[in-house]
């Protein structure tokens, strides 16, 4: 297809925290990608407590060792347990989620006016 391109809403499951690996779910949903030789596929998300990242896929550990390492930068409570964020009324993953979501890098950025 030359010139051509096309716009497509679709939900993927809540998940608990962690590093997901999502590419067949995303296929799964777009089987308009087919159609495409070439082309840049943008993914936008719009809920703040979630962010999307590109990662090797060669062995699991990446993902475990990137969830581990997010856990690092941005934990939910202190080492002994004490409450790290003043904002926790929707839980104490929220705040924690919503730093890893502001510090990951992004390859485009997409403002959604409603």
């Amino acid at each position: 297809m030359t010139g051509s391109w096309f716009q497509k809403q679709f939900t993927l499951p809540a998940r608990s925290r962690g590093s997901y690996l999502i590419t067949d779910e995303v296929v799964g949903a777009l089987p308009e990608l087919k159609n495409y030789k070439v082309g840049i596929l943008h993914l936008f998300v719009q809920h703040t407590s979630c962010a999307l990242s590109l990662n090797e896929n060669w062995d699991d550990d990446v993902r475990a060792d990137m969830s581990d390492a997010l856990d690092r930068i941005a934990p939910e409570a202190g080492p002994k347990g004490q409450e790290l964020y003043r904002h926790s009324a929707e839980g104490p993953d929220d705040m924690p989620v919503s730093t890893v979501f502001f510090l990951l890098p992004s390859l485009s950025v997409a403002v959604a006016l409603t």
